[in-house]
């Protein structure tokens, strides 16, 4: 399999609690216990010469307008080759706890703007993943009518700007069909270790495809 990576490229994740995962903030290599460390450990297994760097700037319990407050110090400013993002669940997840609404139109614009800045300013490849929940408990099944407006906005961006895309929640979506979903994600949202397997796997496919 072909891949795209060229030496000592920096590569960043950036998102909410499902990239940060635990990691020390304290640290500024630490990549946490999830996809991030998992997708690092493969690429360094399989291109060890190519020594690159991975960072994680995921941040427990983010919405899409935290990124854009902290977009050019935690993304921007470190001047990576790819920039991995994966936001949204969060803006679903407030409206149905705190009634805190974004609409798909500024989840979509405002999404848009990390995206042109980070065209603008950086030289980086970008890999969109989009937001999954699965239904752990049932009633979450009404959380779709939120999230899945949002997933189609992240969808045209990957679209309109010819990124890499992960397809999570039509992933996730498809492993449930064989096993309890709670086998993925305990409560809907956050993966178990096979389900942060399970996106690592799917952003090694999506960029080396």
């Amino acid at each position: 399999m072909s891949h795209p990576f060229q030496q000592g490229e920096t590569v960043l994740f950036i998102g909410d609690s499902i990239t940060d995962c635990g990691r020390d903030y304290s640290n500024n290599w630490s990549l946490g216990s999830g996809y991030a460390l998992l997708t690092a450990a493969e690429v360094g297994k399989q291109y060890p010469e190519l020594n690159m760097r991975f960072l994680n700037r995921g941040i427990n319990g983010n919405r899409i307008t935290d990124l854009q407050q902290r977009w050019e110090e935690d993304c921007i400013a470190h001047q990576p080759d790819w920039v991995s993002i994966y936001i949204g669940i969060n803006d679903t997840w407030r409206y149905y706890d705190q009634g805190e609404f974004t609409s798909p139109e500024d989840f979509y614009r405002t999404y848009r703007d990390l995206i042109v800045q980070t065209k603008e300013k950086t030289n980086a490849k970008l890999v969109l993943i989009e937001p999954f929940v699965l239904p752990v408990p049932a009633g979450q099944r009404e959380w779709r009518a939120d999230l899945d407006p949002k997933i189609h906005a992240i969808r045209q961006l990957a679209r309109e700007f010819k990124t890499y895309y992960i397809p999570l929640d039509g992933l996730f979506a498809s492993k449930s069909t064989q096993l309890d979903p709670a086998f993925w994600a305990e409560d809907g949202v956050h993966p178990t270790a096979a389900g942060h397997a399970l996106i690592s796997k799917a952003w090694l496919d999506a960029v080396q495809s």
